[in-house]
């Protein structure tokens, strides 16, 4: 078992639950629905969970706004600023405050995710978890061509961290992406598959995407570590 000097973290479905962030931020496009096309708050935000739960993902808001007879191509880019450029209302997984203070004593902390980079930082500033780390990479602040599953952003917090890649682990939920680039440079991977985060259904495509190992919860992972 190797033994790690550094745990670094992808952020969504990790360290909080994402479906609280898509919640958020239909509840400021119903917002801005209310203001902007004269639809009730209350039930946009009805209508808009409705087909968030029922999968629709990247086309929601081109299906409520042709739903309701209006022009999508005209205001899909205003909901999606709005739906971004919120202020979210998140909260940590239960402990995972408790828990990045107590490995903090043991390991340096880096963090990486992926995403635009003022939502992640707004993200971030919401969760009230950045202190706990010592390097903090937003991929995108590296460019759009350095988001997972590209090794850039894991090399650039290691850089910051001073650790070679074989001495740390990353701690992840999507084997779509996260894993690939940090195996590509050596580093060990650890699969965190919440029981309500949004990739739970999703297996690795190949063996380069699979992580070395998998818990189930937060609680978990300091055993996962191996103790040392």
């Amino acid at each position: 078992m190797r033994r790690w000097r550094a745990v670094l973290f992808d952020l969504d479905d990790t360290l909080y639950p994402e479906r609280q962030y898509a919640l958020s931020g239909l509840r400021a496009a119903a917002d801005w629905a209310d203001s902007a096309l004269g639809i009730a708050a209350a039930t946009a935000r009805h209508e808009l969970c409705l087909l968030f739960e029922a999968g629709a993902g990247g086309h929601l808001f081109d299906r409520w706004l042709a739903g309701r007879g209006l022009d999508a191509d005209g205001w899909v880019p205003r909901m999606v600023a709005a739906y971004r450029e919120h202020s979210p209302c998140i909260t940590p997984y239960p402990g995972a405050a408790e828990l990045l203070g107590r490995l903090s004593t043991r390991y340096r902390l880096g963090l990486v995710s992926d995403g635009y980079l003022g939502v992640q930082q707004r993200k971030l500033s919401a969760l009230g978890l950045a202190d706990h780390f010592q390097a903090i990479v937003f991929s995108d602040a590296l460019g759009r061509d350095a988001w997972k599953p590209s090794p850039r952003p894991f090399q650039e917090a290691l850089r910051l961290l001073s650790i070679d890649a074989a001495e740390a682990i990353y701690v992840g939920d999507n084997p779509v992406k996260d894993f690939i680039g940090a195996r590509r440079l050596g580093m060990g991977t650890l699969r965190l598959r919440h029981a309500d985060g949004l990739y739970r259904h999703l297996e690795p495509a190949d063996a380069a995407a699979a992580p070395d190992g998998e818990i189930a919860t937060l609680d978990q992972l300091e055993p996962a570590l191996g103790g040392n």
